[in-house]
C-alpha cells in the first residue's frame, strides 16, 4: 500500500473476535492514549475480564469507571465508545465522547475525539480516514461540533484535523498536561 493509500482501512467496533490484534499492539509497547502510557493497565483489564472489557468499549450510557485526573480526583465518565482501525489487522483505536444535549465539554475534558495509531502503520493516511469516518458518527449522536486537542509538536496530528475540516480555536495550558495544547474545532 502506497502512502496515502487509505481505502482498507476501516472503522470497526471492538469485537473478542479482533481483540488478539489489541492484545498484541498493547505488547508492542504501543498505547492508546497519546499522553500517558496505559498499555498494561489495558492488559490487565483485558485478563481480568475480556468480554467486560469489550462491552465497555461502547460505553453511550458512561456506565464506565469515573476518571481519576492526575491530582487523583475522580470525575464521571462521559458517554462515549471506541472504534478500531482495521485493515486486515489492527491499525489503531479512534473514540468520541461528548456531554449528552450538549455541544461543549466539562473543562476536566480536553476534547471530544482522540486517536492513536499503531507506530508501524503511521504515515498512510489511516488517521485522517479514522477521523472522516467518525465524524458521520458524531453527527448521528447530534453534536453540532467537535473539538481536539494536540500539542503544538505533533504536526502530523494537525495536519489529521486540517484535512479534515479543523479549524485553530485556541492554544491552552492544563493541570492535566505539562505542555501546551492547539485545540481545533471541526463543524458538523
Amino acid at each position: 500500500m502506497s502512502k496515502g493509500d487509505t481505502s482498507a482501512v476501516i472503522l470497526c467496533k471492538p469485537t473478542i473476535e479482533r481483540l488478539s490484534g489489541y492484545v498484541a499492539a498493547l505488547k508492542r509497547g504501543w498505547s492508546p492514549s497519546t499522553h500517558e502510557d496505559i498499555s498494561q493497565q489495558e492488559l490487565k483489564r483485558i485478563e481480568r475480564d475480556a468480554a467486560h472489557f469489550i462491552e465497555l468499549q461502547d460505553d453511550r450510557e458512561a456506565k464506565g469507571e469515573p476518571v481519576r485526573l492526575r491530582d487523583g480526583s475522580f470525575v464521571p465518565r462521559l458517554p462515549g465508545f471506541r472504534r478500531w482501525m482495521w485493515d486486515g489487522d489492527f491499525a489503531g483505536i479512534i473514540s468520541l465522547r461528548w456531554q449528552p444535549g450538549r455541544g461543549e465539554l466539562p473543562p476536566w475534558c480536553l476534547g471530544h475525539i482522540g486517536y492513536s495509531v499503531v507506530p508501524w502503520k503511521r504515515r498512510r493516511g489511516y488517521a485522517t480516514e479514522a477521523l472522516r469516518l467518525l465524524l458521520l458518527e458524531a453527527r448521528a449522536v447530534g453534536l453540532p461540533y467537535v473539538e481536539i486537542t494536540t500539542s503544538e509538536e505533533n504536526a502530523a496530528s494537525q495536519r489529521v484535523i486540517t484535512a479534515n475540516g479543523g479549524v485553530l480555536v485556541e492554544k491552552l495550558v492544563t493541570a492535566e498536561r505539562d505542555d501546551e495544547l492547539m485545540r481545533f474545532r471541526i463543524e458538523l
